[in-house]
């Protein structure tokens, strides 16, 4: 399985990269909306709504996204907003895993509220990744830090977790993740943000703050993480999908990046690099 992992890994990963660095921000934007809408409709999946409830609620939030693109109309204020909906949401998924029994079970009401889950981690990271790209100079050379950044911590605390992990971090939600792997994902992830935010141009009095907000982007991702962890264990499934050889399904991928990217995106605007 490690091997099939890792060959997928080297199949997606230069198209990806290529696709960031190459592409305008209005094709990358659409590319993005595919891979999204994908992993919202495993999410769906997830909760059990299927037929056609699940084609419509995937083209309310395509219309959604369509929506705050016309609406933009060349600014930036609601792609920010959209992105700052998406932090406060990941802030309150930390409550959620807190009490990780919460819509366990398939009442309407909680079904209701991991539906309104899904646009709010999908469309947020969404508006997150365009305004990183879109920025100037080298959007594209950060947006390609921010998601770097994640891969590299979520291979990090794969192989540091089955190499030396021994002290689980969320046993009742992912026993399979652990101290040693998140410690592990946070270094390899610190290494890869000070490599490709060099490629992207960071200044040295910036460097401090590009440290800080890779590393809360990392343990943002740990949480997009756990929180996919907790709808597959309430759906009893082991993966969203299986479209991807060794990694499961798109929305297996994107969980961290989800919570990461909106954080990412907050923080170089504070910081300003």
């Amino acid at each position: 399985m490690t091997k099939t992992r890792v060959i997928a890994a080297l199949i997606m990963a230069p198209v990806a990269i290529c696709a960031i660095l190459l592409l305008p921000t209005q094709w990358l934007a659409a590319a993005a909306a595919l891979v999204f809408l994908t992993g919202l409709w495993e999410w769906l999946k997830l909760t059990h709504v299927d037929g056609l409830p699940r084609t419509v609620l995937l083209v309310l939030n395509l219309l959604l996204m369509v929506l705050l693109v016309w609406a933009s109309a060349g600014s930036t204020v609601l792609f920010q907003l959209a992105t700052l909906v998406g932090v406060g949401f990941w802030l309150l998924a930390l409550l959620w895993l807190r009490f990780f029994n919460f819509g366990a079970h398939e009442e309407s009401g909680s079904r209701t509220l991991k539906l309104a889950a899904a646009t709010l981690a999908i469309i947020p990271a969404w508006t997150a990744l365009v305004l990183i790209h879109a920025g100037e100079p080298n959007g594209n050379r950060w947006l390609l830090t921010a998601l770097a950044t994640v891969w590299a911590a979520d291979s990090g605390a794969y192989f540091a977790g089955r190499t030396f992990g021994k002290h689980k971090l969320a046993p009742r939600i992912s026993p399979n993740k652990t101290i040693e792997g998140l410690l592990g994902g946070l270094l390899a992830g610190l290494l890869v943000a000070g490599v490709f935010g060099w490629i992207a141009g960071v200044q040295a009095s910036q460097l401090g703050g590009l440290m800080l907000v890779a590393a809360i982007a990392v343990l943002a991702s740990v949480l997009g993480d756990l929180f996919e962890s907790l709808l597959k264990r309430h759906a009893g499934a082991k993966d969203s999908g299986n479209v991807i050889p060794g990694h499961g399904g798109v929305l297996d991928r994107i969980d961290g990046v989800l919570a990461a990217l909106p954080v990412f995106a907050l923080g170089k605007e504070i910081f300003g690099f």
